[in-house]
């Protein structure tokens, strides 16, 4: 087949449509091997900044990105007619979840309407985005056939979930083995080959139905998971027991354990649940979106001790990513976390070296600047909430010139001094 012999000796034309936090890595991988590749996005300051050499991804350095315009094989754009180039399209837009936690598929469905107006026959499309079983057959397909062509018989349509960790230097785009499915012989054997270019291991499984599936597993066993341990955390803390303890005590069973950490929600690009998930995952959903609530209240009960009210209290919320060492986030915990200080009458400020401006979000309507972490301004607030443990934060010098620290990480486990100051929530 001549679109095989194209993909395995580099020659296929690449489109990566979305340029975040999988597209791009994606698509720089592709480069990295040689092929032509094309970064399609909306936002033309993206693209502006690829071009000029610039990252605006933490964890991607912009020595990388220039690298990848040397070679001139790469280059981003907004003009998405410019799809009719490429021979391999890859969807990583985003599936978030709207403001009643119900699936929001639109990103997917706009770019297949997009996609309709310039397929082109003999093209691979491949969707990455997180999603629930039959989005890839039942709603991409159809929206790409309204250009008169047939999935799998004059385009191919597969599906392979992203499993990006960002920040994370053992596991990157290269190294995490990728699930393919399709519904398709010749569509699986196009999009397996596609990715073994730049993949240390490709995963075939025998249909597109079956890889959004083992994602949606993936994404609720790490759920569940965390939604256990929040759930011990606010039991073990009316018993008077130290979760931080248990969990590394638990640690120790060389077998059938893995750990997961309490912390004051559930962040990052959540997947949207399969109506048929939904009933079961509610009791799970429903522990982590209390979370904020368990916080807020353990920081309620921390002013008090000190004869002070939320209410007219100055809180600094360290951390507004929703993991420690990036700069990600989507659906982080701690927007909702600044929403219900606010609403009981406290003021909110936050400082993260990650996230410089806090504008308006998909929920939030909030227009804030990092503060300085200086002792100074430190000790103007009546508590320091830490949401998220970064490692560039000194804990020592945090504790040390603040009034009250309400540590939602176990970030100060080490501190030796000041200990009178922490109350852990």
């Amino acid at each position: 087949m001549e679109f095989l012999e194209r993909i395995t000796t580099h020659k296929a034309v690449v489109g990566v449509i979305g340029m975040g936090y999988v597209g791009l890595p994606l698509l720089l991988e592709f480069v990295a091997e040689g092929f032509p590749a094309i970064g399609f996005d909306i936002d033309p300051k993206k693209v502006d900044d690829l071009n000029a050499g610039r990252s605006y991804i933490k964890h991607i350095p912009s020595k990388k990105i220039k690298k990848a315009r040397e070679t001139k094989k790469f280059e981003a754009t907004v003009d998405f007619s410019r799809l009719k180039e490429t021979e391999c399209i890859l969807v990583c837009v985003p599936t978030p979840l709207g403001r009643h936690r119900e699936p929001d598929i639109s990103y997917i469905e706009n770019t297949s309407e997009i996609i309709s107006k310039y397929i082109q026959k003999g093209q691979l499309i491949v969707l990455e985005s997180s999603t629930f079983p039959g989005t890839t057959e039942e709603v991409m397909g159809p929206i790409i056939e309204k250009s008169g062509l047939k999935s799998n018989v004059d385009f191919f349509l597969a599906f392979s979930p992203e499993r990006e960790d960002p920040n994370k230097p053992k596991f990157n785009t290269r190294t995490i083995p990728k699930v393919v499915g399709a519904n398709n012989p010749e569509a699986l054997e196009l999009a397996t080959a596609l990715y073994d270019q730049v993949i240390v291991q490709t995963v075939p499984v025998s249909s597109s139905q079956a890889a959004e599936a083992t994602k949606l597993l993936e994404n609720i066993f790490r759920s569940v998971n965390i939604a256990l341990v929040n759930e011990m955390k606010m039991i073990l803390d009316r018993m008077g027991i130290d979760v931080w303890e248990v969990i590394q005590a638990a640690s120790t069973k060389p077998f059938g354990f893995m750990p997961f950490y309490p912390g004051p929600g559930l962040g990052g690009h959540c997947i949207p649940i399969d109506p048929f998930y939904l009933t079961w995952k509610a009791h799970e959903y429903e522990l982590n979106t209390y979370m904020p609530f368990y916080v807020v209240g353990k920081l309620i009960d921390a002013l008090n001790g000190r004869k002070k009210s939320l209410n007219g209290s100055k809180i600094l919320i360290l951390g507004l990513a929703y993991k420690k060492d990036i700069d990600d986030m989507r659906e982080s915990p701690l927007l909702k976390l600044m929403e219900i200080i606010a609403e009981k009458g406290g003021v909110a400020d936050y400082h993260d070296p990650y996230i410089p401006p806090l504008g308006p979000t998909r929920h939030y309507n909030f227009n804030k600047k990092s503060v300085e972490l200086t002792q100074k301004n430190l000790r103007q607030y009546d508590a320091v909430l830490i949401s998220t443990d970064h490692s560039a934060f000194d804990y020592e010098f945090i504790v040390k010139s603040s009034n009250l620290v309400v540590d939602t990480r176990n970030a100060t486990s080490g501190i030796k001094s000041g200990l009178e100051k922490i109350v852990k929530a």
